[in-house]
């Protein structure tokens, strides 16, 4: 694997779907600069765009590379071990992550907490107690360092020693805010601090919905601690719905501007939270005494056998939820730790299959 190959596709520009496309297609970043015109235009590529993949050179790849080694950025491309299995999962991941920190395997267990720049001191305690609580769990703390309820989910992860992962709308040169780059560092010491954008990006406004979806791509749902009715975090919320992840919500004041896209959401069926033991019941998790969050092993191991069972031939996660009675959410994270006990691959279309391995399937 050249790491070098993937730092260039990832200064091509292209979105990241686009991106998705083409490698699934061609297989690996040295393909896909290899490829003929022909192959690229039949991926309905404009001539511009097969331009750029034919002349990588013209790519400020020496200089990116530079500013990784400056900010001791590991990269972490879509095929590599250490890529989080959850983002894995979703239509358009990040090809490449440019990463301050270290995942952990126990950021399998992930919640984004989320919520508008300018919050109610009700809104910071709520954020600050919820990350505290769930940190203390086991639960790793997701959030996008945003001034507000963000900056308060990291510091109450923090505050426990809990581990927090902070996902940029920026590259690693251009830290947004500004003042959270103390902030940002605290987090590297316990968690990641993680950006799809090349160091040089700058904290765009486009930028930002784009890296939203990656917040809740790394999580098994979202709670929306405070929001407005055109909140940043409504749309991260959206994203988790449509990525088959939970959404909470936290119901708060009648007639507060900065719960109005809260009570929107539990209107519209997001789960209403009152305590952690709401969020934990949802998720399927039980708490053992001086432990931290299981999931129930009895049902989840009676779940996974279900479902190798039904993936004798390769099907879809709709499939899966209509022969198994189980919702969405439920059937993506026992899909998830399937594939990390390598029993079972993803496919283009968000199909599944068993994995093979010498001439037999494997079982639990």
């Amino acid at each position: 694997m050249n790491l070098e190959d993937w730092v260039a596709l990832s200064l091509t520009g292209f979105s990241p779907g686009k991106l998705r496309q083409l490698l699934d297609r061609l297989g690996s970043p040295e393909r896909i600069f290899s490829a003929s015109p022909g192959e690229l235009q039949s991926l309905a590529l404009s001539p511009e765009a097969i331009d750029r993949l034919q002349h990588p050179e013209r790519l400020p790849l020496k200089e990116t590379i530079e500013k990784c080694h400056q900010h001791n950025l590991r990269l972490i491309p879509l095929i590599d071990s250490e890529y989080p299995a959850y983002l894995r999962q979703i239509a358009d991941p990040p090809a490449l992550l440019y990463l301050k920190g270290r995942f952990s395997p126990r950021d399998n267990l992930a919640l984004a907490i989320v919520g508008t720049r300018h919050p109610s001191f009700y809104g910071l305690k709520m954020a600050e107690k919820f990350a505290c609580q769930l940190a203390e769990l086991g639960v790793t703390i997701v959030s996008g360092l945003a001034r507000g309820i963000d900056t308060q989910a990291h510091l109450g992860a923090l505050k426990v020693h809990g581990r927090t992962i902070a996902v940029l709308g920026s590259g690693h040169s251009h830290l947004y805010p500004p003042e959270n780059a103390k902030l940002a560092e605290e987090i590297t010491q316990n968690g990641a601090v993680i950006s799809e954008f090349p160091p040089e990006t700058l904290p765009l406004r486009e930028n930002f919905p784009r890296r939203n979806r990656i917040i809740s791509g790394l999580t098994r749902g979202v709670l929306v601690v405070e929001a407005g009715q055109r909140s940043g975090a409504l749309i991260t919320a959206g994203l988790a719905a449509e990525q088959n992840r939970e959404v909470f919500a936290l119901p708060g004041q009648v007639g507060s501007p900065t719960s109005t896209g809260t009570h929107c959401l539990l209107k519209e069926g997001a789960k209403l939270v009152e305590t952690v033991q709401d969020i934990l019941e949802e998720l399927n998790l039980e708490i053992k005494p001086g432990g931290e969050p299981t999931e129930n092993k009895g049902t989840r191991e009676s779940a996974e056998r279900c479902i190798l069972s039904l993936l004798q031939e390769p099907c879809s996660i709709e499939e899966l939820a209509a022969n198994t009675g189980q919702g969405i959410p439920e059937l993506s994270a026992l899909l998830v730790q399937l594939e990390l006990k390598g029993l079972v691959k993803s496919l283009p279309g968000k199909r599944y299959c068993l994995i093979e391995r010498s001439g037999k399937k494997n079982k639990l």
